[in-house]
């Protein structure tokens, strides 16, 4: 049996009300940091609890702000997990700071707490623990260690908007949250992102920072740090404030597409993902791990053949021909865990469009290809 029409790994649920909120603003003529870009930072406010938001033109914008704003530079060291999409750790490097990788945790592809303090130095500066594919890292565990050794946390929130960790929405831990607003994400503005912080100070900064450093000095504009351009236009602001309401909603449905994958995935060959008590995950992305027996990539072949886009979920980033030229790092050894995830993971799709029989079908198909 095949699906008639392709079953897309991802696909934004922009309505028409978003629609028209946009073509209010394109009519406006306001279209660069005007009153939605306001509206959105209020609203993130309002959503995670955090003190102050910033909307910025992209998810990798967000890390970079955070890393300029709290000072890292070349000599510095900054923990990131293995495993992750590869702005984690291309920020740090831009910045001209070292990433220093550590291994996860393959039940949750999370950051393996455990491993963290041996890879302090004294030039660690900060950590950058991820909450992969929308579930919560263990942040708590994470910011006592940094605490104990004066160590600045940036959350890699990226996927994780509308997830909670102990009751308390995730990014409001750590000095910064940041998130993502790319298309595969729970709301989307195309590219965008949103960095949030409860330290005013750092705030100003980044507000500086992502506007050529631009300020107002005894009622002129003035230039008082080396910034970018980092501006969320507003028609891009709209259309995440407007689908901002159905948020929770989505993340409540794609609950109910994982529980049909949970209850309809019956192969032996497949490990499902793991969400432990502590936590809520808002299913960004359902990754599971095919057995080792099985070609994951011969595996996403036969999907699309099937009319059913798959894919892998993210990288072991110092796998990744960038960082095995600077640092030749054998993660074999190092990071067995996130090269695992890496060469046997596979993306399932999961998102608001689609239906309940779409998802049925996909694990039916997975039971067949994996049997």
């Amino acid at each position: 049996m095949m699906s008639t029409t392709f079953i897309p790994l991802a696909k934004p649920d922009i309505q028409e009300q978003d629609i028209a909120l946009v073509n209010e603003v394109l009519r406006s003529g306001m279209l660069v940091q005007g009153k939605y870009v306001g509206e959105l930072e209020t609203t993130f406010v309002r959503e995670t609890g955090a003190a102050y938001a910033s909307a910025v033109s992209n998810g990798t914008a967000t890390l970079h702000l955070a890393l300029v704003a709290l000072g890292i530079k070349p000599g510095d060291e900054v923990i990131v997990p293995a495993f992750s999409y590869m702005a984690t750790a291309n920020v740090v490097e831009l910045v001209g700071a070292k990433p220093v990788f550590v291994d996860i945790d393959l039940a949750t592809f999370n950051i393996d707490v455990a491993k963290i303090e041996s890879a302090i130095t004294p030039q660690t500066k900060a950590i950058i623990p991820v909450h992969e594919f929308g579930l919560a890292c263990d942040i708590e565990a994470i910011v006592n260690i940094a605490n104990k050794h004066k160590l600045y946390v940036i959350e890699d929130a990226a996927c994780a908007l509308g997830a909670f960790y102990k009751g308390k929405h995730v990014g409001s831990f750590g000095d910064f949250g940041s998130f993502s607003l790319h298309p595969r994400k729970a709301i989307s503005s195309g590219e965008g992102g949103v960095l949030i912080t409860n330290n005013g100070q750092l705030d100003k900064m980044v507000k500086l920072l992502r506007n050529h450093g631009t300020d107002i000095i005894d009622g002129k504009m003035d230039f008082t740090a080396f910034g970018f351009n980092y501006r969320m236009t507003d028609f891009q602001a709209a259309l995440v404030y407007s689908q901002m309401p159905r948020l929770q909603g989505g993340i409540r449905y794609k609950q109910e597409l994982a529980s049909i994958y949970f209850n309809e995935v019956t192969t032996n060959n497949v490990t499902l993902p793991h969400v432990p008590d502590y936590t809520t995950h808002t299913w960004q992305t359902f990754h599971i791990l095919v057995d080792e027996r099985i070609d994951r990539d011969a595996l996403i072949v036969k999907f699309r053949e099937k009319n059913i886009g798959v894919n892998y979920g993210a990288q072991c980033m110092p796998y990744m021909n960038s960082f095995q030229k600077k640092y030749k790092l054998h993660c074999e050894t190092l990071f067995p865990n996130a090269l695992k995830a890496y060469k046997q993971g596979l993306a399932l799709p999961l998102y608001d469009l689609l239906t309940k029989e779409q998802t049925q079908y996909i694990a039916n198909i997975l039971n067949q290809l994996t049997a």
